[in-house]
């Protein structure tokens, strides 16, 4: 019979399959975000996911109408910018990811709507990402039109999926892409009509584990902003340098440009 666990944020369910589905819902609200609370949940849940070898596969998805997740809680960072709770935070979130990064299991994101920033980050952590063609999906990493970096892998997981100078594109111009637009740029890897998405999702599991090469080539040819101190130049060097690195350094590198630009941002 499936398992159910129910937490306040995320629903875990274990079907008879043997497929675990991590469900985002936060109660009483249209959106998906990235809280401390959120990112403890995540992490009792993925406990739970390593401590049992009869799941074959993993799958994150949202129920939410238009929204998968809105990505981290940025008014609420900024406030911690000061403190050094920004750093332990973002901190967080990069060794969360990194765990389901290094799950044995093959992982799938089922992505319907608003993916944005860290909502997205977390896909990127995932082996493989199904998206639905609906208008409502919408795929970027916002951060630099914030003054911030993606900072929980953006910046290290896209250019190893997308090759440098495509993520640099994607993360200096802060657009969020259609469903269409993202498989194009290869954001996600397939895109299908949302009743179809959670059966498309499970069919990928079967593509196994995927392992991300670390992009190699010259610096990508993005003219560099005017301003070194800026997100956008910031993102870019970290792109650059973090890419020719082990993936631990680029996470590092990615950290320490994110608590400067808080910093600068909350003054």
């Amino acid at each position: 019979m499936p398992s159910v666990a129910t937490r306040s944020l995320i629903q875990r369910e274990v079907g008879d399959d043997r497929v675990c589905v991590l469900t985002f819902d936060r109660p009483e609200s249209g959106a998906n975000i990235f809280d401390a609370a959120t990112m403890s949940e995540l992490n009792e849940h993925l406990n739970a996911i390593e401590g049992d070898d009869s799941i074959r596969g993993l799958i994150i998805t949202s129920a939410k109408k238009s929204i998968f997740i809105a990505g981290a809680d940025l008014k609420t960072l900024l406030k911690q910018a000061p403190t050094g709770e920004m750093r332990g935070f973002i901190a967080e979130g990069q060794g969360v990811f990194n765990r389901i990064a290094g799950l044995k299991i093959p992982t799938v994101a089922a992505i319907h709507g608003a993916t944005a920033g860290g909502g997205y980050e977390v896909t990127l952590a995932c082996d493989w990402r199904v998206a639905t063609e609906d208008p409502a999906t919408r795929i970027g990493l916002p951060e630099t039109t914030l003054g911030l970096i993606p900072a929980w892998g953006g910046c290290t997981r896209l250019p190893r999926l997308i090759g440098q100078e495509r993520a640099a594109e994607v993360i200096l111009k802060g657009k969020l892409y259609s469903a269409a637009e993202a498989l194009k740029l290869g954001l996600v890897d397939e895109i299908v009509p949302r009743e179809r998405l959670l059966d498309a999702a499970k069919l990928k599991l079967s593509s196994g584990k995927r392992t991300l090469q670390p992009s190699s080539g010259p610096t990508p040819k993005i003219a560099t902003p005017p301003d070194p101190n800026s997100a956008q130049a910031r993102a870019l060097g970290v792109i650059a340098t973090g890419s020719a690195s082990s993936p631990d350094e680029s996470l590092r590198l990615e950290l320490e440009a994110i608590v400067d630009l808080g910093k600068k941002e909350s003054t």
